[in-house]
């Protein structure tokens, strides 16, 4: 058995946990260890800020849609994609900037998107749980000055730690089936309509197990409703307000 997929395939959103600290020993193993994700061009564009203070973690709690686990974790992270590092190193050389462009948006976002699934996946096998908040964009300008976030900095999302309630875990949400997402050769999209099909009744059973028959919800009909019109389109003037641009 390999233990490392054991702790990838036994992952769930974790939102209740129980009254016990995250000691800082604990969260710098785990922050060391993920550094080692990997990064583009060695730039490791990617900040993390840890929130402990109750008030400020009540004030986040509102920011992100009055989440109330991120005020029952011991720990809120707050993860940041992260180009300041950057400027200060052109800045110590001299040398002139240009983040006027969609490609360093890309390149720190997922540097951050891979370094904060390493802290989860780290947390996990250590025995700790959590969750990520996309609510973080919700008010990314108040979070921002809360935080004191410089420019070139903005809050991809956040991340609610701590160690599970066992009793209040939920059973694993079904994904969609390998064949959906894995392609050979090329796209295929002639293959999907029939494996959606499929996982729709599959995420039906499991809403209704969930809820006691409360909820019968399939997975086209959840998702369609998630863009059916705009969303958070203050992220473009926040971030070119921030100096990110996209010429």
């Amino acid at each position: 058995m390999n233990t490392l997929i054991d702790v990838m395939e036994n992952h769930r959103s974790v939102r209740k946990f129980m009254e016990k600290d995250i000691s800082q020993e604990l969260l710098s193993r785990i922050f060391e260890a993920s550094q080692w994700a990997s990064t583009s061009n060695h730039l490791q564009a990617y900040t993390v800020i840890a929130v402990r203070e109750a008030d400020k973690k009540r004030r986040l709690s509102e920011l992100c849609g009055n989440q109330q686990h991120i005020l029952d974790s011991p720990v809120f992270l707050i993860f940041c994609a992260d180009l300041n590092r950057i400027k200060i190193s052109h800045d110590m050389e001299d040398k002139p900037i240009h983040f006027h462009a969609v490609e360093p948006l890309l390149v720190a976002t997922v540097d951050t998107a891979l370094f904060g699934q390493n802290v989860l996946l780290a947390s996990e096998s250590l025995g700790l749980g959590g969750v990520f908040i996309g609510g973080i964009r919700n008010k990314p300008e108040e979070v921002s000055r809360l935080l004191s976030m410089p420019d070139y900095v903005y809050p991809v999302f956040g991340m609610c730690l701590g160690y599970p309630d066992e009793e209040k875990i939920n059973e694993q949400k079904p994904r969609l089936p390998l064949s959906a997402i894995l392609h050979e050769e090329k796209y295929d999209n002639e293959k999907l309509p029939e494996l959606i099909s499929e996982y729709n009744e599959k995420m039906k059973r499991y809403y209704e197990a969930r809820t006691t028959g409360k909820r019968s919800q399939t997975w086209t009909d959840y998702v369609s409703e998630m863009y059916k019109g705009p969303r958070r389109q203050h992220m473009s003037t926040f971030l070119k307000e921030k100096k990110w641009g996209f010429d």
